[in-house]
């Protein structure tokens, strides 16, 4: 089933946009078999074809689990609401009703406050790890400095016995 577009000057088959994200085509349609993705342009004969949007949308996935190290879950939360707010951005309209105006901006606020909870959770658990290996590297100090005075007396007692 081909999906025709006016022009797909910018769209990249999946081998070059795999080269060019750094990631292999398996990714891509994995990515795209869990719906990280939405299912990509194709050409006549079934060729996968990636705009600049998803291109984009690939850069982010890769920040969200190389930077912040997200799950897959995780990551499609955070795209799907990017997805959300983006959509609402395109249905705003200067001229609609105050209450209209309200309920997209509550909802693009809802979203924004979700995304920064998966932030915050990632953020508690680093900060618990961080403080676990500072306790783990406090303790090694501290029988290195125990066992270096040991070492200091025992070599000052073998140096009087001489």
């Amino acid at each position: 089933m081909a999906h025709e577009s006016p022009s797909l000057e910018g769209y990249l088959q999946i081998g070059e946009a795999s080269s060019r994200a750094e990631v292999t085509q398996r990714t891509l349609r994995y990515y795209e078999e869990k719906g990280l993705l939405k299912p990509p342009t194709r050409m006549e004969g079934g060729f996968r074809l990636y705009s600049p949007e998803d291109m984009e949308r690939i850069e982010r996935i890769k920040e969200l689990r190389d930077l912040l190290g997200f799950s897959l879950a995780d990551i499609k939360e955070m795209v799907e609401a990017e997805d959300v707010r983006m959509q609402l951005r395109a249905e705003w309209r200067k001229d609609a009703d105050l209450a209209d105006k309200t309920a997209k901006m509550r909802k693009a606020r809802a979203l924004t406050i979700q995304q920064i909870s998966l932030i915050d959770d990632k953020m508690a658990k680093m900060a618990e790890m961080r403080s676990q290996l500072s306790e783990r590297l406090v303790r090694y100090d501290n029988w290195l400095a125990n066992n270096a005075a040991q070492e200091l007396a025992a070599d000052g007692q073998a140096a009087a016995s001489d």
